[in-house]
């Protein structure tokens, strides 16, 4: 199986330039499946239905969420309705959405694409990360009940994303890394066949501090408080961000990763 994995998508210039950029990647990867990290769509902070409609239309085949899925109200109930947008596994019960989509080729494979969010320096109620993405491999197997396992790892800390892509290799087809929006020089495959990135990057200005427009950042960690009280997402040259992944069918562990920057 053919999988591109787009990393966090930062506001309105990023996500236009990323729809006009998915004909390309087509024709260059002819992908199986094409997932993008969309929680930073919405200007820098959240995802809503008109934009989560406009990826998906453009020929996106799911979208994953992280810390700030619930930053757009909407994304409340959307995400009840569209079961192509992915929030963490690991909510705690209750929490709107499912951590996990099941996406079925019109060839009959299938491939699960879920979230999982670390805990580390997150600072949010999350349920044991490792314990939940064990509990939920037990009921679905590469090779077995599906062809393809895809986590996006949304955490903070590499050694806490280290740990997790080690403990799960050979479990899924690829863990690849998102929310830091910088790209780590990682990418590998495991030793038990499993595609690892700690971070895959973000589809944005790169000229900025995390996406962000420099000066209020600057500002905030230079004075102590924040001149304006919000970021706003860098104007300028966007850098899409992403991942190439390709599977065996049979086993479902991975063949190829290769990072991509366009």
């Amino acid at each position: 199986m053919k999988i591109i994995f787009i990393g966090d998508v930062v506001g309105k210039q990023a996500r236009e330039t990323l729809i006009n950029t998915i004909p390309d990647i087509k024709r260059k990867y002819t992908p199986d499946v094409i997932i993008v990290n969309a929680e930073n769509a919405a200007a820098g902070y959240g995802l809503n239905k008109k934009i989560a409609l406009q990826l998906i239309e453009s020929g996106v085949d799911a979208i994953t969420l992280g810390n700030h899925a619930w930053d757009q109200k909407e994304m409340l109930s959307f995400i009840e309705e569209n079961p192509k947008i992915v929030r963490a596994l690991n909510y705690p019960a209750g929490v709107p959405g499912r951590g996990f989509y099941e996406f079925q080729l019109v060839d009959d494979r299938k491939i699960i694409i879920m979230q999982i969010m670390l805990r580390l320096f997150m600072g949010l109620s999350l349920d044991d990360p490792f314990a939940v993405t064990k509990n939920f491999l037990q009921k679905e197997k590469l090779g077995s009940t599906c062809n393809a396992i895809i986590i996006d790892m949304h955490g903070e800390a590499t050694s806490e994303k280290n740990a997790y892509g080690h403990y799960f290799d050979g479990k899924v087809s690829a863990i690849l890394g998102t929310h830091t929006h910088i790209p780590t020089a990682d990418a590998k495959i495991l030793e038990s066949g499993t595609a690892y990135q700690t971070d895959i990057g973000m589809t944005g200005n790169y000229n900025s501090v995390i996406g962000m427009d420099k000066e209020n950042p600057i500002h905030g960690f230079v004075r102590g408080f924040r001149a304006e009280g919000r970021f706003f997402p860098a104007e300028g040259h966007i850098t899409v961000s992403g991942a190439y992944i390709e599977t065996d069918d049979k086993t479902g562990l991975s063949l190829k990763i290769e990072p991509f920057q366009i």
